[in-house]
């Protein structure tokens, strides 16, 4: 999450009208906004009118529909259709970009923090957004590496889009992609593909044995999942999420996560997210990394 939607038009525009299969209006748009604000925190801008319609569209697709406002008042209307609709029309609409070590500075912060814990020490990190695995398998290598001959820790990596989840526990991926780990990491951390599989990649045992994937709204008012992993987080990696909330829906799940990450714990951010204002809990240890203090 975090980059520039490549479905969007370069002038944040929406096609014209004649030459869309689906018929979607102004209104729909909006009813669009309200429910993705209310189902997953997610602020979507006026420009994104684009991005939704082609997304959207694969859902009307499924069920036959000729139009968003047939969809919408159904999904609305329709407990039984709601039920089934809620997670895919979440999953259509959340922006899943991501790579392997993303923002490089973060891991070697993370690195030195989990060196210095105390001997026997078994750190315990949330992974706030997995997508599609790169990031948390990124944070389980780091683990590995700064453990040496100590036990490295578990990790929990969750997501609000089952169908990013379902690929990250796979843990197979193109070989061009894995490539940003440099050849060293390739050769310690990867199987590569033979036959059929050739130029795929899967994360070796060892790491995808540090994982353990879950769904997770971070909107919800408590976070079980993460509380039953663990009370005390010595790190969370909330990267390229916040952008996408307003500022009150910020601060709401900002205190849900300082509360559950321990004095001297960090907080890892992505690059267009500031919470200096935060100061009361959070102090800033380097480029967007936080300090619980």
């Amino acid at each position: 999450m975090g980059a520039r939607d490549p479905l969007s038009t370069a002038a944040g525009r929406p096609p014209a009208d004649d030459a869309r299969e689906y018929e979607f209006h102004a209104k729909d748009f909006e009813r669009v906004r309200r429910l993705i604000y209310q189902r997953a925190g997610i602020n979507l801008s006026e420009h994104k009118q684009n991005m939704v319609y082609s997304r959207l569209s694969r859902r009307l697709r499924v069920h036959g529909m000729a139009s968003f406002g047939q969809y919408l008042d159904r999904f609305e209307s329709d407990p039984g259709f709601s039920a089934d609709e809620d997670q895919e029309f979440v999953n259509a609409l959340t922006t899943n970009l991501t790579s392997f070590f993303r923002e490089g500075h973060h891991f070697p912060v993370l690195e030195e923090f989990l060196r210095s814990l105390p001997g026997g020490s078994e750190p315990r990190i949330w992974c706030a957004a997995a997508s599609t695995g790169e990031e948390p398998y990124s944070i389980a290598i780091t683990m590995r590496e700064a453990a040496g001959a100590r036990p490295p820790g578990a990790l929990l990596a969750t997501d609000i889009d089952t169908n990013v989840l379902a690929t990250a526990a796979r843990a197979t991926y193109k070989l061009e992609s894995a490539q940003a780990c440099g050849e060293p990491r390739l050769r310690r951390c990867f199987l590569r593909g033979k036959g059929g599989n050739e130029g795929m990649v899967r994360v070796r045992p060892e790491l995808t044995q540090l994982v353990r994937f879950g769904q997770l709204n971070l909107l919800d008012s408590e976070y079980p999942l993460v509380r039953s992993f663990s009370a005390q987080l010595d790190a969370v990696f909330c990267r390229n999420v916040m952008i996408y909330f307003d500022r009150k829906t910020q601060k709401e799940i900002l205190r849900r996560i300082v509360q559950l990450l321990r004095p001297g714990g960090l907080l890892f951010v992505g690059h267009s997210e500031n919470f200096t204002d935060c100061s009361e809990y959070l102090s800033l240890r380097g480029k967007t990394v936080y300090l619980r203090k």
